[in-house]
């Protein structure tokens, strides 16, 4: 393995670990501040029960989290030092109000984890809201950073660096927009399906149990709204990349020769005339493809449309189980007495985080061969220092034993129900 491969894998695995809790961060807030508004509303203990279990688990990936996240931070220097000299004075201005997000999350947790009975109820649910907001603006504040990373606005280049520097502008970069809704609704709909894909799977062996029956009603009310929004993000997020990098959007749809109604390619080889280019730009004309660009600067074409492919396929399935609900809701039917919604949702629990994953393989493998897009190669902005396949090695073995300790302790404090 090359240093470049052993470099890039490692911030892959760091990435892929990492994000996983960063959405959980996100949305679990929402649904322990739901479960307790409703606690106080109607005095029924199964939701006093579950905010603080979600507040538990909510600090506990917390923790997790920052841990992963530091560890982010510190590759970002080591293993990509050209990288963060060049573009480290524009990127910062995001990096800095996220970690001014993160700390805000930090202190109204604690509050929030020990001001039971040392605060007014009012100002105790007022700090989880508070903990909801700083978790989605510091996961917005991380994705504007990456999206500068794939349309980078506010400098002058010339001799190879930036100059006449606008902050503000950068963080206003066109993919700014659709890349924050598109990931922001996805840690929505991933974390609340999920939730409510756990509890349904224990309703199909229950259906009795009153703590199972309010959780999952709960995360369907996060989680059914964004997966069924999802869809229309995606659009607007697909329209942005056709405009501003057409290459990626090329290798998402194996398209290797630009032609006038380009068609949509779903899995091995399955085309739908035309629908590539109506959706790219709501045209049926031509859409740009592969043989645009030199051989060189196309991305791994088969890794990034699998994995669109797949990021379509499940979100696709939560958007359908979204509207499914949503229709047993306007019927006013009771969700836990339809075993096939049940089990339909039970399949859908791991479908976001999966779903999140191919994403973010999309986002990262098809902006290839740029760490910045048009300006800085990735090989161009890895570390001289040799060696990296051992740091890849063990990065990727403490993260694997870290992921069992995590499941095992949130399977004790949070996912276990009681009886």
């Amino acid at each position: 393995m090359s240093d470049l491969l052993a470099a890039r894998s490692q911030m892959a695995v760091s990435l892929a670990f990492h994000i996983i809790f960063a959405v959980i961060g996100i949305a679990m807030p929402v649904l322990m501040v739901i479960a307790e508004r409703r606690w106080q509303r109607t005095r029924d203990p199964v939701y006093l029960d579950l905010a603080k279990r979600w507040a538990r688990g909510t600090a506990i990936l917390f923790a997790v989290g920052a841990v992963s996240g530091t560890v982010l931070s510190f590759e970002l220097g080591l293993l990509w030092p050209r990288f963060m000299a060049l573009a480290g004075p524009i990127i910062g201005m995001p990096f800095s109000l996220e970690g001014f997000a993160f700390f805000t999350e930090a202190i109204f947790l604690g509050v929030y984890l020990y001001g039971w009975e040392r605060v007014s109820p009012r100002a105790h649910l007022l700090a989880g809201v508070l903990v909801a907001l700083s978790g989605a603006a510091s996961g917005i504040f991380v994705v504007i950073a990456n999206a500068w990373m794939n349309t980078p606005t506010g400098f002058t280049f010339a001799n190879g660096a930036f100059t006449d520097i606008d902050p503000i502008a950068a963080m206003r970069t066109p993919a700014a927009l659709p890349q924050t809704l598109h990931m922001t609704l996805a840690a929505y709909a991933a974390t609340g399906l999920g939730v409510a894909g756990i509890h349904a799977f224990l309703l199909l062996k229950n259906r009795t149990s009153a703590f199972n029956r309010a959780a999952l009603t709960i995360g369907l009310l996060v989680g059914a709204p964004a997966a069924v929004l999802q869809p229309i993000s995606g659009d607007i997020a697909a329209r942005s990349v056709a405009r501003r990098q057409p290459v990626k959007l090329a290798a998402m749809e194996e398209l290797y020769e630009t032609r006038a109604g380009a068609p949509l390619t779903l899995g091995p080889g399955i085309e739908i005339p035309y629908a590539l280019s109506l959706l790219a730009f709501h045209d049926p004309h031509a859409v740009q493809g592969l043989n645009a660009v030199p051989r060189a600067e196309w991305p791994n074409v088969p890794l990034v449309h699998w994995s669109f492919d797949i990021m379509v396929s499940l979100g696709t399935y939560l958007a359908l189980v979204g509207l499914w609900a949503g229709w047993l809701a306007l019927r006013k039917r009771d969700v836990t007495m339809h075993r096939r919604f049940l089990a339909a949702l039970a399949v859908a629990a791991p479908c976001g985080f999966l779903a999140l994953e191919a994403g973010w393989t999309v986002t990262e493998l098809g902006r290839q061969p740029w760490v910045i897009f048009g300006i800085l190669k990735t090989a161009d902005a890895v570390t001289p220092m040799p060696g990296l396949i051992v740091p890849f090695t063990a990065i990727t073995l403490l993260y694997c034993g870290l992921a069992a300790v995590v499941s095992v302790v949130l399977y004790r404090q949070i996912i276990r129900s009681p009886a």
